[in-house]
């Protein structure tokens, strides 16, 4: 299947606020040939994402983010959740893409500003969707090596409501508290899980240097 399968038939905005929903009526075509009947569904219009696993292959230590988020204290309400997680989620840096940002500008900024460091390597893992079913939002993953901190603090910028705590922890300790069920967040699952694999190659000054 390819683009050409698929037919917008009406395109409206639902919502306008802080984020955007849009309303589509569509239909594509059928695995087993011709046109399916029209459907109409909401989209969720976030916008694209940017996120990275920052390591310090000279130390071998990982450089994570602890910090609240209000959808996670929603979703945690659920009776089926309770206990699964706290709003106070492990992540890796991340940041919104503005218009005429390019995702590797962004994420040394936010590297930056999340967790004080400076990215001196970048290697690209790849796109991601985040809820495909109903949001367009991607998030491009990366690789950053860095210099980790010499102790963790606490970042993020007043305006925009962050309170940001970094993590300075082992690939080993990193790995205990995801088999642990201690990290949810999707996209740093998806990276570090990424990093489990390649941690090898990446090891070390040279290896890190060289990737």
């Amino acid at each position: 299947m390819t683009f050409d399968d698929v037919e917008i038939l009406e395109q409206q905005t639902a919502f306008q606020g802080y984020f955007r929903v849009d309303r589509y009526r569509l239909r594509h075509r059928l695995f087993a040939g011709g046109w399916g009947r029209p459907m109409q569904r909401e989209i969720f219009e976030r916008g694209h994402a940017v996120a990275a696993v920052l390591y310090d292959p000279a130390r071998d230590q990982m450089v994570l983010i602890e910090q609240f988020r209000p959808g996670a204290f929603i979703a945690a309400q659920e009776p089926h959740l309770a206990g699964a997680f706290t709003p106070w989620l492990i992540e890796i840096v991340a940041g919104i893409i503005d218009e005429g940002e390019t995702p590797d500008a962004v994420i040394r900024r936010e590297a930056v500003e999340e967790a004080g460091c400076h990215i001196r390597h970048l290697e690209l893992i790849g796109p991601i969707l985040a809820t495909p079913g109903g949001s367009s939002e991607t998030i491009m993953l990366y690789l950053g090596l860095v210099d980790a901190p010499a102790e963790a603090g606490v970042f993020g910028l007043d305006e925009e409501h962050e309170d940001i705590r970094v993590l300075i922890a082992s690939p080993d300790d990193v790995w205990q508290w995801m088999d642990a069920g201690r990290i949810v967040n999707g996209p740093a699952l998806v990276g570090l899980q990424w990093f489990r694999i390649h941690q090898q190659r990446l090891r070390g000054t040279a290896a890190g240097e060289a990737a």
